[in-house]
């Protein structure tokens, strides 16, 4: 006489859409098997199966995008100089732009390619969306490695005389965007 076993815990774990499994022995057989089978009383629908579930996780998807709307306002009352931009972004020990990306700035030697070129800046992004790249990178995309260049909290390994400041100023910022809005031309391919 062939007593019948419990199934281990780890058998019955729930499947995606709340099914349970019930493990038995085929008679005869070697190796155990497991065998599924749902009865009406053990189906439980799972919230995130059908409909109601793809409607919940588009809804959580949006609410995790961020918008540039937050950053729309100018930093500052005053416009931005296209020229102050310019000279911001081919400097060396201000803005860093040219070690990672290009631009149309021929005079500059050994520019960058890691990130995209700043040729059609203007084109591809709007102010708002320009300035939430600048101001804080990390909001549009977690991963990358460009510097926040006015956020000053929640940065690690930040050296101990930059604490607290930003890397440009907000009128420094502005002037960037204004000289990013102005290269209207894609780069040559």
């Amino acid at each position: 006489m062939c007593r019948a076993r419990a199934a281990p815990a780890r058998w019955r774990r729930l499947p995606a859409c709340g099914r349970r499994r019930r493990a038995t022995r085929r008679i005869g057989s070697r190796r155990s098997r497991l065998m599924f089978s749902a009865r009406a009383s053990e189906l439980q629908p799972s919230p995130l199966c059908g409909a109601r579930g793809l409607v919940m996780a588009i809804l959580a998807l949006l609410l995790l995008i961020p918008s540039a709307r937050a950053d729309e306002a100018p930093l500052t009352a005053t416009p931005g100089d296209a020229t102050r931009g310019r000279a911001i972004v081919a400097d060396r020990t201000r803005g860093l732009c040219l070690l990672c990306h290009s631009g149309p700035i021929p005079e500059e030697r050994f520019q960058g390619n890691l990130a995209p070129p700043l040729d059609g800046a203007g084109l591809r992004w709007t102010a708002a969306e320009l300035r939430l790249r600048l101001v804080d990178g990390k909001r549009l995309n977690p991963d990358s490695i460009m510097p926040s260049y006015y956020r000053t909290e929640g940065l690690h390994r930040v050296a101990p005389a930059q604490r607290g400041r930003p890397i440009l100023a907000a009128q420094e910022i502005e002037d960037v965007i204004a000289y990013l809005l102005t290269l209207r031309e894609e780069p040559p391919r």
